[in-house]
């Protein structure tokens, strides 16, 4: 009997052990689980489809495929920078951030006097000296001088490359009557215009009206207008005036042009109701595979005897993590989508010019493309009339680039005059930055 229960004993310590054992192992393998569970970092960005949201959710997916320890979830922000902007000031004030933003050229300064970032080669040099020369190896020192904040400091790098360019409808051209290689001057737009509308009974002409002033500035300042002089605002100038008021008299005077949204603007022009967009050469995927007409993209109009000024488009990205381990993956999926074949997968899908020096002749990026894409030609050949997008200093960018829409909507609205729109906007905003 006594040896029967130590058997009886042993068995049941035997078994207990056992379980014990299993339970251990269960719990290495959750502890070995979590530690191996990969690290989720959001990327924000302004792409709606139309304008290489498709691309952007395909970067994500490659890149989330193939990365072992990272996933990446893109958010998409409505309203373009202007809206990203004031979603991170949320984000901020509960404690929370992104990884990785893209931030309008418009807003380097406010971005970087208002939020937490790490210059990328910071995060480089402290995690990744196989990449301590990838930013001088890889761009033009010209180029990364775009992302520098009015303090010298690299804010970020370079990623989205646009300039405004005129889409035409060729069919529309022929109807009224005008030369279908399209207007050279924004004299000339004003004239084929008028006579699209007279001919055919279409609208002539639509110039962007996103969340920003980008195209706007690019007709004022080839003009002669400068949005900013020695940190003051100077638009409502003579030419400004001039330049402007032109353009209003389209909308209001004439009815050849119209001021609707941009999606609605695009749209119509894709149907076939207006003769020539002006917008960014990012939409040039949109429009290509959507306009069932004979559609070209030629070179921004200057004003005559004037050279065209032409803020540049699109964005930088910045790492916005706020842990180590974050900001590492950050750099990791900013990494990929600096890559030959990233870039040129991004170009393709939008019509940014890409930002890294090598993209356009590697055989694995854009050079069979843009041989064979020839309404790219509008924006590579124009890259010289390049000039940096206005970006109001302090705390005062997202209240003047609100204080500009407002005027505008005035202005297109037939509400107030050109003059005394942009004088009142002036003084506005110079109040402001006087604070």
């Amino acid at each position: 009997m006594k040896n029967r229960n130590i058997k009886l004993a042993s068995l049941v310590i035997l078994i207990t052990l056992a379980v014990t054992g299993c339970g251990r192992a269960e719990g290495d393998k959750k502890v070995m689980a979590k530690s191996q569970k990969k690290i989720k970092i959001e990327y924000w960005h302004v792409n709606a489809e139309t304008q290489g949201g498709n691309t952007v959710d395909k970067l994500v997916k490659d890149f989330n495929g193939k990365s072992k320890d990272i996933e990446v979830v893109s958010k998409y922000n409505p309203d373009m920078y202007k809206g990203l902007m004031q979603n991170l000031q949320a984000e901020a004030a509960a404690g929370k951030a992104p990884a990785l933003v893209q931030i309008g050229w418009a807003f380097l300064d406010y971005f970087s006097n208002n939020f937490k970032y790490v210059e990328p080669q910071k995060v480089i040099d402290e995690n990744f000296t196989e990449d301590k020369n990838f930013l001088k190896d890889n761009f033009l020192s010209n180029i990364l001088s775009l992302a520098k904040n009015s303090s010298g400091e690299q804010v970020g790098i370079p990623y989205s490359l646009s300039t405004p360019v005129l889409y035409i409808n060729k069919d529309l051209f022929r109807k009224a009557g005008v030369d279908e290689n399209g207007p050279k001057t924004w004299e000339q737009v004003v004239e084929f215009s008028n006579k699209i509308k007279e001919k055919t009974g279409k609208y002539g002409f639509y110039l962007q009206e996103p969340e920003d002033n980008w195209a706007t500035e690019a007709l004022l300042e080839s003009n002669g207008a400068k949005m900013l002089t020695d940190g003051k605002a100077t638009f409502a100038s003579e030419d400004g005036i001039k330049a402007y008021q032109i353009y209003a008299d389209m909308i209001v005077k004439t009815k050849s042009a119209l001021h609707i949204s941009w999606d609605e603007g695009v749209k119509s022009f894709i149907d076939g109701n207006v003769g020539m967009l002006y917008t960014t050469i990012a939409q040039r995927e949109n429009i290509q595979k959507s306009a069932s007409f004979d559609v070209a993209a030629v070179n921004s109009p200057s004003w005559e005897g004037k050279q065209a000024q032409l803020p540049a488009g699109g964005c930088f990205l910045a790492i916005t993590a706020q842990n180590k381990a974050d900001q590492i993956a950050a750099w990791k999926f900013e990494k990929y989508l600096y890559s030959v074949k990233s870039m040129a997968e991004w170009t393709k899908g939008t019509g940014y010019v890409p930002p890294r020096k090598d993209v356009a002749d590697d055989p694995d990026g854009l050079k069979d493309f843009l041989q064979q894409n020839k309404m790219m030609a509008a924006a590579t050949t124009q890259m010289d009339k390049v000039v940096p997008w206005t970006s109001f200093p302090g705390d005062a960018g997202l209240q003047a680039e609100q204080i500009l829409l407002d005027t505008r909507d005035k202005i297109l609205g037939g509400k107030v005059s050109a003059r005394n729109g942009l004088v009142d906007a002036q003084n506005k905003i110079n109040e402001l930055l006087a604070k």
